[in-house]
């Protein structure tokens, strides 16, 4: 069946043309530093946001665990979001693996973490706390794009106490696209960000962590310890390199193909949109009916996640067109009339 899935923009598929430049793609060994594609895209990325180095690897998870290691020591903590994807969702890796104390804050709704509740969690400098080192931020938060003039205080706050300023920008490129900016002037308030290329940019695997050339050594250090060196990776780079060239200027499409479904599903009976932001599209469903919509929506050719709350999150990406977007609504309009 061509599925139309909008379980999440990480289920994207390479193109033809992704698939010819990993074809093509110089290789050597990347532990030795020798694989001219992975260098030319740590390059790039780094170059690009305006930092000193980059740090090519397998996941977001590892990029974001990377620089909180590599930031903080044993026994250091991070003030981050309670519902931040470094807290939540990617396995404790910063207590687990590295010793780190995580202070979890709660998210305002538009993703930003209020600033003098960060300013009261940090901890004086005193034998009984964990210190303080690091403030982790993320943007976009569940497709909410943070504001700029939120970013400078941020940045501001994070220089008078001394910490230092960590970005998961997984969908970086998405708040970019919708604040009609360069990247680089989001990164610019950062010490170091994470980038993930196998979302919305369509790349098969990978992610880049940027900072200054010290913190990378750190990363690449501890990215060895984590089991994540590759040899010749430079086929992974070559795809990511693609998607930088050609796929971020279109994720505006994906931004207009969520409004479009956000509007065809806005005045259905028994659903209740809640939010559209970027590529996503936010909507309640009746909690007794989720496992009746999911079989008739797979029956329609439609995937989406459905958990146990009512809450259902709908991604836009490149894999979606304009009939997939129909072809959603039609099965949303179906279902809600019988």
């Amino acid at each position: 069946m061509d599925w139309v899935d909008l379980r999440s923009d990480t289920v994207t598929r390479p193109t033809p043309a992704m698939r010819a430049a990993m074809l093509d793609a110089e290789v050597g060994d990347d532990v030795y530093g020798e694989d001219p594609t992975v260098n030319a895209l740590q390059q790039r990325l780094a170059g690009d946001l305006g930092f000193e180095a980059g740090l090519f690897v397998p996941s977001g998870t590892q990029s974001n665990l990377l620089a909180l290691m590599s930031h903080c020591e044993r026994g250091d903590e991070y003030i981050v979001g309670a519902d931040a994807h470094t807290y939540k969702f990617e396995g404790g890796g910063a207590a687990v693996l590295g010793s780190i104390q995580p202070q979890p804050i709660a998210h305002d709704t538009d993703g930003s973490l209020p600033l003098d509740k960060v300013a009261a969690a940090i901890k004086p400098v005193d034998p009984h706390f964990a210190r303080t080192r690091l403030l982790a931020l993320e943007n976009t938060w569940h497709g909410r794009v943070l504001p700029m003039a939120y970013l400078q205080a941020a940045r501001d706050l994070a220089r008078e106490r001394g910490l230092a300023l960590h970005l998961d920008g997984a969908r970086l490129y998405n708040a970019a696209v919708t604040d009609g900016v360069p990247a680089r002037a989001i990164a610019s308030h950062f010490d170091s960000v994470s980038v993930c290329l196998s979302k919305g940019l369509g790349a098969p695997v990978g992610s880049v962590l940027v900072g200054s050339a010290a913190l990378i050594d750190k990363a690449r250090r501890w990215r060895k310890v984590a089991g994540g060196g590759w040899r010749q990776a430079g086929m992974l780079a070559a795809a990511c390199l693609h998607a930088l060239d050609h796929q971020v200027e279109r994720l505006a499409q994906d931004h207009a193909r969520a409004a479009r479904l956000a509007e065809g599903l806005r005045e259905l009976p028994g659903v209740k949109l809640l939010g559209l932001h970027t590529n996503m599209v936010f909507v309640d469903v009746p909690q007794e009916r989720l496992r009746e919509l999911d079989a008739h929506l797979r029956e329609a050719g439609v995937r989406i996640s459905i958990g146990y709350l009512p809450t259902l999150r709908l991604v836009t990406h490149l894999d979606v067109d304009d009939a997939g977007v129909e072809r959603v609504i039609a099965a949303f309009k179906t279902f809600f009339a019988a």
